[in-house]
């Protein structure tokens, strides 16, 4: 049953209540992906130089740990039950565009451990809608086990005209429930909020899959993404890069002195520099008792060496091959190769799992959207990920071959195991495969018609030709 005005609006003021302290989480992860990360410490006479170097003393690893593992999520199709082609929800799927907009659901539900999609009925096809958890929240009645939730608030904002004619922001929210949509609408502080227009959609489910980076059984863990465990990495790095380009700025550089020789003064008694380094210029002096040195620069070599220990410190949490984050991958054979991406290569099988289910959910729902039963009861069909693994391609090819020939595997159920295969390449394969087959059979049929040996008379019961 719909809610009422009243209860819809009191149920968006709590919800949006209950999702204040998760956004201050989720701005700061956000923050930090994009290089926007805490300053280390600077004294209050800092001069203008310090401050040069502390914005140029950041080096952002955290987007690259999220981008090794995204380029290696790709839903490549789907499955019904018991059947080899796509079924009928993975056109709407590819109706909005979902063959490219996946990257964003996997790509916030590896910063910050969860994302979610919605989906609406719509014309001519379901409309399937990523959200980033800084656009949506959904709450459940059991957070741990529960398929579908209670209630989904999404928080917005768009740009409209105010009374006085000019350009002023408001902020659209819209609570989803098993039965409507309610929109709202407040002013840009979120104070106010006025009832909008109300959507039934009917479905029977409120209309939201969330996508959870790690699946944990226990509710205040089970949102973690791959970003907030490693903060504190990069604050260590971005201290040691510090500490480095001051070493670099100042200490590097090999300081001289000189001594026994009285400084000349100027003309209000200041003491005049009596030599100007450089690399085309020579120290003299005449007094013989006059002596030159210089002091030892300091050496980078312990600031390198402690940044690059923290970046495999980085690398082994996370389950990165060190040489993403290093860039070193010398003299590295084909098994070193595989065992260095061994953490990563389990890490995306884990994240194929868990997105797989939140993605089967919105095929599912896309179908019952579009009033397929079928589709929506299908609970054992499946999405298909692309091989994106870097194995090289004749080695594939070859244990490809094996399968097929040692131990009888179909070869065209082997065709979407090559990387870097689409299902578009496998299915017009198949058809240019059918099509072979057809004329292979057309051939044959014309050789045995123009062979002399099948063309001879037919003969009687007892052996006489006929005629």
């Amino acid at each position: 049953m719909a809610l009422t005005q009243e209860q819809a609006e009191a149920t968006v003021r709590t919800l949006l209540e209950l999702r204040r302290p998760e956004q201050d989480r989720l701005q700061w992860i956000a923050a930090y992906v994009r290089g926007d990360h805490s300053s280390v410490y600077v004294p209050r006479s800092a001069r203008d130089e310090y401050k040069w170097l502390l914005q140029r003393a950041k080096v952002n690893m955290l987007r690259l740990v999220v981008t090794v593992v995204a380029q290696n999520l790709y839903v490549d199709g789907y499955r019904a039950t018991g059947v080899d082609e796509n079924a009928d929800p993975w056109k709407i799927w590819q109706a909005n565009r979902m063959d490219a907009r996946q990257h964003g659901i996997h790509r916030a539900a590896l910063k910050y451990g969860i994302s979610y999609a919605t989906v609406l009925p719509g014309e001519p096809v379901p409309v399937i809608t990523p959200m980033s958890p800084r656009r949506m929240t959904a709450f459940y009645s059991d957070p741990v086990n529960d398929e579908w939730p209670l209630f989904a608030v999404e928080v917005t904002s768009e740009k409209a005209k105010g009374d006085d004619g000019r350009l002023v922001t408001r902020k659209l929210v819209r609570l989803y429930d098993e039965q409507s949509t309610y929109r709202f609408v407040s002013d840009a502080e979120g104070r106010r909020l006025e009832a909008g227009r109300v959507d039934d959609h009917e479905m029977g489910v409120c209309p939201v899959v969330r996508y959870l980076n790690e699946v944990d059984l226990d509710e205040d863990e089970a949102v973690a993404g791959e970003v907030e465990p490693l903060i504190h990495l990069q604050d260590q790095i971005n201290s040691t890069t510090f500490n480095l380009l001051m070493a670099q700025q100042y200490a590097a550089f090999r300081q001289r002195w000189v001594t026994g020789m009285a400084p000349e003064l100027d003309s209000e008694g200041r003491p005049i520099e009596p030599f100007r380094a450089g690399v085309d210029r020579l120290f003299m002096a005449v007094d013989s008792d006059t002596k030159f040195g210089e002091f030892g620069e300091t050496s980078l070599e312990g600031y390198l060496k402690s940044r690059e220990e923290s970046i495999r410190e980085m690398a082994t949490i996370s389950q990165t091959p060190p040489y993403y984050l290093l860039g070193q991958m010398a003299n590295l054979s084909a098994e070193s190769l595989v065992a260095a991406r061994d953490g990563l290569d389990r890490k995306v099988e884990e994240r194929k799992s868990s997105f797989g289910e939140s993605h089967e959910q919105i095929l599912r729902l896309a179908g019952l959207a579009s009033g397929n039963k079928d589709a929506w009861q299908d609970e054992a069909a499946q999405v298909v990920w692309r091989d994106t693994s870097s194995r090289a391609l004749a080695a594939t090819v070859d244990a490809l071959g094996k399968l097929s020939q040692m131990l009888g595997v179909p070869q065209q159920e082997l065709w979407e195991k090559i990387p870097g295969v689409t299902q578009t390449d496998v299915a017009r394969w198949k058809i240019t495969a059918g099509q072979a087959d057809a004329f292979a059979q057309l051939n044959q049929m014309l050789e045995r018609q123009m062979d002399p040996a099948d063309a001879r008379e037919p003969e009687l019961a007892d052996g006489q030709p006929a005629g």
